[in-house]
């Protein structure tokens, strides 16, 4: 065994061994279906806490030549496996690739040194890993050992045997060197001549907190499938521990799991239908999952407490909700109140320095875990109680007190409008308008955004849509009821410029918006809204918002 070169299943079997311990190896079934095929090169990123290092362990130990870890795996969940079955006709054992292979395990953070350069923390890397290669195949004909490639598919064409490339934390460059994209793109470089179109790698398992970096909308590692907290596909069970794993944890540590699940639970994921289930009706299933880490601290302890582990994790979660793009931080008050927002996480970049918008920021905080992701509705929300005493800390202080403030007015202005108090909502769009840019009010355009700013706190409840088509026209805003708040009205909302309220009403029934929301009818409010462009600078009039709301 070597510290980088088949490096045994000691790691893993100690995590076998302890007081928690949560079988996961079914997992290498998937990893043995994709070996030895183009499908090879599989990326896994999760948030710290989430058992990356304890997967890369068992990676190796399964498939590490001389680890002998036949009997560790004979006991666990693996083994009761059904064979994989290629599309050849192949029939895979569970065992069959079982101390298989020659396994080169990275942990990418060892090398990143304080103040070198990413490119000589790859040259270091390369000549330790390399250094291995040669003591174990002295014979082999090398050509270059300073090329870790090179010198791998030497040992590969002495040995005729494969290998299994485990790098855990391999988006380390990404976080901890954020600004150096020169260094990133150098790196990423590395990645892809190492194991890209490689004989002899037979598999290829990568972990990080990050999806892999993208430069545009392009990547130099497309070669690997991702398995992420935003599209976990078939990996999805194994992302954390599930309800019925955490239900019997505590029976047996004796903790109360209603109180572990509101602590813990709400990591939404989605996985995929079994090949030989698909065209019988079933749906993807999908999980509810918890953070392990924080799960088995628990359980251990005998405590339910918030184990993110200290104050550096607040100062981190502040640093990224400061960045008040397009009003992220009215965002993070919705999420703070137990509503969710809609987010398209398709731009960012998958780094810690490119933000364009406040979606990119909620993509890196669903990756980091501070937030969950419902994928079918593409909403974020905030996941259990110890992520939300995070935000709590995270919020605190005089910088953050003018947007609670503004949320506060914000939901007020939702129930004036369910309770159909015209003067109330008029006011308050007022006062939105006045903390708007005034020198843009001079359209319907700039009315909606300023509607639209004012009710942000009904996303709490609504699904907002701009411009919904009618059939006969569009109506300017709807909120629609979440399917977690049916019982209450949807709403729609349409703007005149220079004409009154009332004119609005007549144009939302002369179009039939209703008809459109025929599934609301008795529980639909109609809001007329007008802006008198008119009004004299400096009279009481002056801006002056009306509003007329009636229920269809």
């Amino acid at each position: 065994m070597g510290a980088y070169l088949n490096p045994g299943s000691d790691s893993f079997a100690e995590a076998v061994g302890s007081s928690v311990y949560v079988d996961k190896t079914t997992m290498v079934r998937h990893l043995n279906s994709v070996a030895r095929t183009k499908r090879k090169y599989v990326s896994v990123s999760r948030p710290r806490r989430f058992g990356k290092t304890m997967a890369a362990d068992m990676v190796c130990a399964y498939y590490g030549r001389g680890t002998d870890a036949r009997q560790l795996f004979e006991g666990l969940g693996l083994a009761r496996t059904e064979p994989v079955r290629r599309a050849t006709g192949e029939s895979l054992s569970w065992d069959a690739y079982l101390g298989a292979f020659d396994v080169v395990h990275v942990t990418v953070t060892e090398f990143l040194r304080q103040g070198k350069p990413i490119t000589a923390c790859i040259d270091r890397m390369q000549k330790l890993v390399a250094r291995e290669l040669v003591r174990e195949y002295p014979k082999a004909d090398y050509f270059d050992t300073d090329d870790l490639a090179l010198t791998m598919s030497d040992a590969y064409e002495h040995t005729g045997r494969q290998f299994v490339v485990v790098i855990d934390e391999w988006d380390a460059p990404m976080r901890e060197r954020a600004h150096d994209e020169e260094g990133q793109r150098a790196y990423l470089d590395f990645l892809r001549d190492w194991l890209k179109d490689k004989r002899y790698v037979a598999l290829a398992y990568m972990t990080g907190i990050l999806p892999i970096k993208k430069y545009g909308v392009h990547s130099a590692l497309n070669m690997f499938d991702e398995y992420s907290m935003v599209r976990p596909l078939q990996l999805a069970e194994y992302t954390g521990f599930t309800e019925a794993e955490v239900r019997a944890l505590c029976e047996t540590f004796h903790m109360d799991f209603e109180t572990v699940k509101a602590w813990y639970d709400g990591y939404e994921v989605t996985g995929v239908v079994p090949v030989e289930r698909r065209g019988f009706g079933d749906v993807p299933p999908r999980y509810s999952l918890y953070a392990p880490l924080s799960v088995a601290s628990a359980v251990e302890s005998g405590e339910v407490d918030s184990y993110w582990g200290g104050t550096e994790t607040y100062e981190a979660l502040a640093e990224y909700v400061r960045m008040d793009f397009d009003g992220l931080k009215q965002k993070v008050a919705t999420l703070m109140d137990g509503g969710r927002v809609r987010a398209r996480l398709t731009t960012y970049q998958n780094d810690m320095a490119t933000f364009r918008s406040a979606d990119d920021v909620i993509a890196l905080l669903v990756h980091l875990g501070y937030l969950g992701w419902d994928s079918r509705a593409g909403e974020a929300f905030v996941p259990n109680h110890e992520v939300m005493g995070v935000f709590r800390d995270s919020t605190s202080g005089p910088a953050w007190d003018l947007a609670f403030r503004e949320y506060e007015t914000s939901k007020a202005l939702v129930r004036a409008t369910w309770e159909a108090d015209s003067e109330a909502v008029a006011a308050a769009l007022e006062a939105a308008h006045d903390r708007a840019d005034n020198k843009t009010y001079n359209s319907e355009a700039a009315l909606s955004y300023v509607v639209r700013l004012a009710y942000y706190a009904a996303l709490r409840w609504y699904t907002e849509a701009v411009e919904l088509d009618s059939g006969r026209g569009y109506a300017d805003i709807a909120y629609l009821p979440s399917p977690r708040h049916p019982g209450i009205p949807a709403l729609v909302v349409e703007l005149k410029w220079n004409r009154d309220a009332r004119t609005a009403l007549d144009q939302i029934r002369n179009r039939n918006y209703p008809a459109r929301l025929a599934h609301y009818a008795g529980n639909l409010l109609l809001v007329g809204v007008s802006y008198d462009a008119s009004a004299r600078a400096g009279t009481a009039e002056h801006k002056r918002h009306s509003c007329a709301i009636e229920r269809a």
